[in-house]
């Protein structure tokens, strides 16, 4: 009797739904894992590393003009003096001795008429010392000890051809293209689902009014219709890509309604019908939500396409412009200083076909998660 009893009181075991299935499966694939992480990563460089970077991305080190990426600082050592002699020549000044103590170099210094103080203004103007002052100025201010500090910097993925720090700027790129995916996509997105679940529900002379729009969409030369949208909107970018992500939209318009067609039969469907919900209430509730398995598979699709799109837009001088960067802008100036400066274009390619890679790994892990017939 205890034992009936037992057997009563014990409540039922929580089923799992088709989404922990999914999630499940989706774990189990370890490149759309791998891809996750390696995604992860790259965002939160994007969105910290310039936060951390001693270097902003538009200061320009004219000392330090396409320098190689290393993990030793700069200036070398023997850079130190000849630097120190093509300063000391602008200043007009003449070295009677020089030494190096550590990261500080002490120099006696003359000159024909008497030293200005402010003469170290050019060794502080100079990226390679700081800190410089006279000392022991003699009487008639002829002679005295100039004394600067070594200015050590750091170039992990070294500089470009204007000197600016290239893992700085990489990152910043990074922040602007990601944004630039997921603006674009977020807004082709929202315009695909609603357009072709409304013209799959309705249907009829509806739908076919509605399909033909596409159509004359699809039919425009895509290039004249951003040069056209440079124009209106100038350079832009955050407006541009609104505009590029709402072009965007056709493909996944088609694949939504493709997928209301099949739905829209379903006998859930056509109880809510019966019951007397409004069309937008039976394709807001059951129509868009049960999309949202293809919706999000062409979603990790089209955050590379669209970045993808951005670069080769920035490559022909239509997308971002200086000062700020994106991937596709630091792929095309390392295009251009390939043969003398490699790491221009090496660092920004690995951080762009990385995305591109782990995207398309994820999204092809989602299409298997998600795909109803491995249930």
């Amino acid at each position: 009797m205890s034992d009936i009893t037992q057997e009563i009181g014990t409540a039922p075991e929580r089923g799992r739904s088709l989404w922990d299935d999914a999630r499940d499966r989706l774990l189990a694939n370890k490149a759309a894992v791998g891809s996750m992480i390696v995604l992860a990563v790259i965002t939160f460089l994007s969105v910290v590393g310039p936060m951390l970077s001693p270097h902003e991305f538009d200061t320009v080190y004219r000392d330090y003009v396409r320098v190689p990426a290393s993990l030793e600082a700069y200036p070398r050592a023997e850079q130190v003096q000849p630097a120190f002699e093509k300063l000391a020549q602008r200043a007009r000044f003449n070295i009677d001795s020089y030494e190096r103590n550590g990261d500080v170099v002490v120099v006696k210094v003359s000159s024909r008429r008497a030293i200005n103080p402010k003469s170290t203004r050019y060794f502080d103007r100079s990226d390679i010392f700081k800190n410089a002052q006279l000392l022991d100025m003699s009487e008639d201010k002829k002679s005295a000890t100039l004394q600067a500090d070594i200015n050590y910097l750091h170039f992990y993925f070294g500089t470009d051809a204007n000197g600016r720090d290239m893992m700085t700027r990489t990152f910043i790129a990074g922040r602007v293209s990601l944004t630039i995916g997921l603006l674009a996509t977020a807004v082709a997105i929202f315009i695909g689902v609603l357009y072709g679940a409304t013209s799959g529900y309705l249907g009829g002379r509806i739908d076919q009014m509605m399909m033909r729009v596409v159509d004359i969409l699809y039919s425009l030369p895509f290039i004249f219709f951003v040069i056209m949208l440079v124009v209106f909107f100038g350079r832009n970018f955050v407006l541009m890509f609104i505009a590029v992500g709402a072009v965007e939209w056709l493909d996944m318009a088609r694949i939504v309604r493709g997928q209301t067609l099949t739905i829209k039969r379903q006998e859930y469907v056509q109880a809510a019908e019966a019951m007397g919900v409004s069309d937008g209430g039976i394709v807001r509730r059951h129509i868009i939500p049960n999309t949202l398995g293809p919706v999000v598979v062409y979603m990790t699709l089209l955050v590379p396409k669209v970045i993808l799109l951005e670069s080769f837009l920035s490559f022909l001088g239509l997308g971002v412009q200086e000062p700020m960067t994106s991937w596709g802008v630091l792929i095309s100036e390392g295009a251009r200083n390939l043969q003398g400066a490699a790491w221009m274009l090496i660092f920004p390619s690995i951080f762009l076909t990385s995305t591109l890679f782990a995207l398309n790994f994820i999204g092809d892990g989602l299409r298997d998660a998600l795909d109803p017939k491995d249930r």
